[in-house]
């Protein structure tokens, strides 16, 4: 099956569906997301690079999450230019909020929360909390259980 026919079926699973999308993903082998991933409703997730895409294990993407590894940068108008594109990883037991951006490059670490409608541009810390418009990091120490749940935090 052609993967133009599969991102149309996906999106016409609708939001109800969102157990299937998340096994029709997996199942294409060409985004790496862990078996442990709970992914929400209407994601939009990269479909220039989708193998650049990396979630690991125990993570909460939220809906209206938009994960990007590539972007169109013309730095010389005369010149066709291929567009940039770069990996991005989201680490172990982490939660990204409603809404949130990932932009190409981004490394997340393990055990963050991502703020709802944050865009995400540098890379963040193991054990942060990061939010705003461009994310910024508002709390550093925290831990996150297996559901990706606050369990601890730093003072």
């Amino acid at each position: 099956m052609k993967k133009s026919i599969r991102i149309k079926i996906l999106e016409t699973l609708g939001p109800k569906k969102q157990y299937l999308r998340q096994i029709i993903y997996r199942l294409q082998g060409y985004i790496n997301i862990d078996k442990s991933v709970i992914l929400e409703k209407n994601l939009n997730l990269d479909r220039v690079q989708p193998s650049g895409i990396t979630i690991k294990k125990n993570c909460l993407i939220a809906s209206e999450v938009t994960i990007l590894c590539h972007e169109h940068v013309y730095r010389n108008p005369d010149n066709f230019e291929l567009p940039l594109i770069l990996p991005v990883e989201i680490g172990e037991r982490t939660f990204v909020g409603v809404g949130a951006t990932i932009l190409p490059g981004v490394k997340i670490g393990s055990d963050c929360i991502i703020g709802a409608k944050t865009v995400v541009s540098k890379n963040i810390p193991d054990g942060s909390i990061a939010v705003g418009v461009p994310a910024r990091v508002i709390k550093s120490g925290i831990k996150m259980n297996n559901k990706a749940m606050l369990i601890t935090q730093n003072a």
